[in-house]
């Protein structure tokens, strides 16, 4: 992503130009002699929660019950070593 630092005076004189910009990715950092003074660029995309995440699971999706837990319990018991982190490297 590119960033732009322009004064105000000239942003003031092509604004909807810069705005294109931003649409397309870049960043505006609006400056006043060395001072920055503001920043554009396009919000970040909206986040969910984990409740909304799972309100969009299809009604027939399997369900975690005790029966499973005990399972993931018993896995992560019987694997107890360490991990070797440097072979991830």
């Amino acid at each position: 992503m590119a960033t732009i630092h322009i004064s105000d005076l000239s942003a003031s004189r092509d604004l909807s130009s810069l705005i294109e910009r931003v649409k397309q990715g870049e960043e505006i950092v609006f400056k006043e002699g060395d001072r920055e003074i503001a920043v554009l660029h396009a919000p970040m995309p909206p986040r969910r929660t984990i409740d909304e995440c799972i309100a969009l699971l299809p009604k027939d999706s399997p369900v975690i019950d005790e029966e499973f837990a005990r399972d993931v319990a018993a896995a992560v018991e019987w694997h107890r070593e360490p991990l070797d982190s440097s072979r991830w490297d």
